[in-house]
């Protein structure tokens, strides 16, 4: 088992990821294997969260068929009603799998940690600082990601309200229970309240979707898409090839790279109205009747099956694509090529993962997760060693490296929901819902594993280091995102939107949300390293 070192100057750190031989080396050049190995497993997760986004979609575009009787005709009216609650849905689907690599970051954390009266740094270090990434970087990306005079706002204001108030709640609740309740301990009964709330947050969004007396706030809806995430020509096109022949399937890794790379991208003035990543369906009906087929269809025992998986590993061994030869640039030809020998061992590795029109996504949508809980182990193990090597502070690492590269997935689920879209429903509820998350389940079901342990083998609670460099933590991040929460209401009024818009002002409002980052970034570092 790995332990978290302080340790400076010349000293060897004892610790190794994979064999003896590493301790010989030097602590500088360690560290920067360490740091590599780290990137790469953050590509790993990038790769896999495609993957997770594309098998979410199948998931919530599931329908079930509803048989009524019409009070005049006396005849059966057959429709089919879709089974989840757009709202549930980016709540538990959309929040709890992005931060998934979080919240088995932090548990694996916890079991690792199991006997020791005192938590372990990583956990609740990485979620405060994935809860900054979240809110600032991700809004200054999502901001800009919309075409230049585009404007995407969020069409149920009361459902995003209710939203934002339990992922403020859940970081007051952590500096309660932190320094007033019980000041640097975590009882049994503070963590069970913690993960009881996470299903009060989802009994709060479903009562204000459904608009429930009493308990919802009176506020209208404007309009709302049909489908979750609208149907695009290219995704009917090869899904139609798909279920025609079972040959023509769209290759998961190349869209799967598109999305990794795309992820720096941001549309222009200029964007091309043919690409067909962009294009809407002629017709909705299409699409439901060929994803119904499709669903219907294909099953575990379905012999075209097996050429949806073969097709995965084809391409996934596949380092050009048709449209990548075309490119006359030699030097944009080699830099795809070199990034796909990157991602080759991950996309072969994911190909694993069966097809995700395979029950509707839930197989893929579960493999998914169970990749990102076995990188984000990886992750931790490389943590440890980075701090061990370098003697930087864990929770410095938790802060910065770590925070940000577990919420690469939350980066690139509200990128995609803000392109594909069309209001901000998703890419806004993603941030402010994985917070949520990241706080009741992703803080609370450690802790009750550490104090459960504690309170039955020895009768005592979970006691926490460096409780008050959090809290300060915490303090400066409800201070910044009092700014980034009031400049989207802000672009709310002027703008009529929160995402786009004048192309010179989303970028200012990009800058601005990144600059509270830093600030965050900063004053927390300096405060957990005891300089401030």
């Amino acid at each position: 088992m790995l332990g978290i070192s302080s340790i400076l100057g010349d000293e060897t750190c004892q610790s190794y990821l994979l064999f003896n031989a590493e301790t010989v080396l030097g602590n500088g050049l360690r560290a920067f294997l360490y740091f590599l190995g780290l990137a790469y497993c953050f590509i790993g997760l990038s790769a896999i969260t495609a993957r997770f986004f594309r098998s979410m979609e199948n998931v919530v575009k599931h329908t079930r068929t509803v048989v009524e009787i019409d009070p005049d005709t006396n005849s059966e009216i057959i429709r089919q009603k879709k089974v989840w609650n757009y709202a549930i849905a980016d709540i538990t689907l959309l929040a709890f799998g992005t931060s998934f690599p979080q919240i088995s970051l932090a548990t694996i954390d916890a079991i690792r940690n199991i006997g020791n009266l005192y938590a372990g740094g990583l956990g609740p270090g990485t979620l405060v600082g994935s809860a900054a990434f979240d809110l600032f970087p991700i809004h200054a990306v999502c901001v800009v990601v919309p075409k230049a005079g585009e404007l995407k706002k969020i069409s149920d204001i009361g459902v995003w309200l209710v939203e934002l108030f339990w992922s403020f709640w859940a970081y007051a609740w952590l500096y309660i229970i932190l320094e007033v309740w019980t000041p640097n301990v975590i009882t049994i009964w503070e963590a069970l309240l913690t993960v009881l709330m996470y299903g009060l947050l989802l009994t709060h969004a479903y009562a204000q979707d459904k608009r429930w007396p009493y308990i919802s706030l009176p506020l209208a809806r404007s309009e709302r898409p049909e489908d979750w995430v609208p149907a695009e020509v290219a995704s009917v096109k090869h899904e139609a090839d798909a279920y025609d022949g079972y040959s023509g399937i769209l290759p998961v890794e190349e869209y799967e790279s598109r999305e990794i790379v795309d992820i720096f991208s941001f549309h222009s003035e200029n964007l091309e109205v043919a690409d067909s990543s962009y294009q809407k369906a002629p017709t909705a009906e299409d699409v439901v009747e060929i994803s119904r087929h499709l669903q219907n269809d294909i099953n575990l025992e379905d012999p075209h099956v097996l050429e949806l998986w073969k097709t995965q590993f084809v391409d996934a061994l596949t380092f050009e694509s048709p449209e990548s030869r075309k490119l006359s640039n030699i030097h944009l030809r080699l830099a795809r090529l070199f990034w796909q020998s990157l991602l080759a061992p991950w996309r072969l590795l994911f190909a694993f993962v069966p097809p995700y029109q395979i029950a509707h996504g839930w197989i893929a949508f579960i493999c998914s997760l169970l990749f990102i809980s076995g990188i984000a182990y990886l992750v931790t193990d490389l943590t440890d060693l980075i701090s061990c090597v370098t003697g930087i502070n864990a929770y410095v690492i938790a802060f910065t490296a770590l925070a940000a590269g577990t919420s690469w997935p939350d980066l690139v689920a509200s990128k995609i929901a803000a392109e594909r879209q069309i209001t901000a429903d998703s890419a806004i509820a993603n941030i402010t819902c994985s917070n949520s998350v990241n706080i009741y389940v992703g803080i609370g079901i450690p802790w009750l594993i550490d104090t459960a342990y504690n309170f039955i083998a020895y009768g005592e609670p979970l006691r926490i280091e460096n409780a008050k460099g959090l809290s300060f933590s915490l303090l400066v991040f409800f201070s910044t995102s009092v700014g980034c929460i009031s400049v989207l209401v802000l672009r709310r009024l002027t703008l009529g939107a929160e995402l786009g818009g004048p192309r010179f002002w989303a970028w200012v409002t990009s800058a601005f949300f990144l600059l509270l980052w830093i600030i965050f970034v900063v004053l927390s570092s300096l405060r957990v390293s005891a300089i401030i």
